[in-house]
């Protein structure tokens, strides 16, 4: 037996280095691959159902499912990521002529505003009145902000060229999913035993549970905060709907989005459609968040804030703008096999 046990040593050692050179050879098409998993994980039932549609075509249902991704989700980020240096240059220039021709001024409903309308009002009018001073004051604050936007629009684009590999790769993981799928179930049976199947549900529900809880509700939030701008007149749709999208995955985030736009609209003088835009943003964009995420999360399995924060940043950090998606993933994969193997009940401590 210990002669046995030391031959098996140098075949052990070859495995790991195998796997070791794979993992190196696919490092730069990693975060594309981890992403395109989870899409088909998530999406997997919709894959049967088409597929029984179509009478077990394969090749043609997982050639419907990839273009699908590819024209909800591709084809409008990577016209969000061609147009937006075109458009923060444009927006910056317009703004800076205005500002050194003394074009903004404060409107009049920041007079009314209580105990500090009129000091407010006072600097405004005076910092419009210094050019010198004004425009110092946009060297000091829209090249920064220029510089931010354009380091977006290249994350932007570089998420397209992802998701771009990411539906090429799942074309394939649809296409032959199957034969995976059996080839995954007999490798987690040799090494976990009895316990396999109960790893593999784990890790399918809470997949699913975020990447719809995720996705969805930013879908969600950008399609009724797409449809809120356009009838209050607000520029930028497309652009504006992305970071809905894109903030959606925080909190915080949408508020931010739409309050900006809502300011805008104060400040061009249009009070009443500044209003509708509050009223819009409070309980519609951001009341997707309170309604669809708990609804799409209760088919799968949920991730603390705490959790869902790091992984977001840090996915961002390690795998780019797909990150966003693939951290909170992976945490909650790992977290949901971490109470299910020390037997903490975790449906309590992800509520909020």
């Amino acid at each position: 037996m210990e002669q046995r046990a030391g031959r098996n040593y140098p075949r052990i050692a070859i495995i790991v280095l195998l796997i070791l050179g794979c993992l190196y050879v696919l490092r730069p098409f990693l975060a594309a691959i981890v992403f395109a998993a989870c899409v088909v994980i998530s999406s997997w039932p919709l894959y049967l159902r088409l597929l029984f549609a179509m009478k077990g075509r394969r090749t043609l249902a997982a050639l419907t499912m990839t273009l699908t991704l590819t024209l909800l989700v591709i084809i409008p980020l990577a016209m969000v990521a061609y147009n937006l240096a075109d458009d923060v240059a444009t927006g910056f220039t317009h703004l800076r002529h205005a500002i050194e021709h003394r074009e903004l001024l404060p409107p009049p409903w920041v007079r009314g505003i209580p105990l500090v309308g009129d000091t407010i009002d006072t600097y405004l009018r005076q910092l419009v009145a210094s050019r010198d001073q004004m425009i110092a004051l946009a060297q000091r604050m829209l090249e920064p902000a220029r510089r931010y936007l354009l380091a977006g629009g290249l994350m932007l684009g570089t998420g397209v060229v992802q998701l771009s590999l990411a539906a090429f790769v799942s074309f394939f993981f649809y296409r032959d999913g199957m034969s995976l799928l059996q080839a995954i179930n007999v490798a987690m049976r040799r090494m976990m035993g009895e316990g396999a199947d109960t790893v593999a549900t784990t890790i399918s529900q809470t997949v699913r549970g975020v990447m719809y809880g995720m996705l969805g509700t930013a879908l969600a939030q950008a399609v009724v905060a797409a449809i809120g701008f356009a009838i209050a007149g607000v520029p930028a749709v497309p652009l504006l709907s992305v970071l809905i999208f894109v903030s959606s995955l925080i909190p915080v985030g949408p508020p931010i989005i739409w309050g900006g736009a809502a300011i805008w609209l104060f400040l061009q003088g249009e009070t009443g459609w500044g209003i509708f835009m509050v009223i819009w943003g409070t309980f519609l964009i951001s009341g997707v968040d309170n309604v669809v995420r708990p609804m799409l999360i209760s088919l799968g399995s949920s991730l603390p804030f705490l959790l869902t924060l790091l992984g977001v940043l840090g996915g961002v950090i390690a795998f780019g703008f797909v990150g966003m998606f693939i951290g909170p993933t992976l945490l909650a994969v790992g977290y949901s096999l971490m109470s299910e193997w020390t037997g903490t009940p975790y449906a309590a401590m992800r509520k909020n």
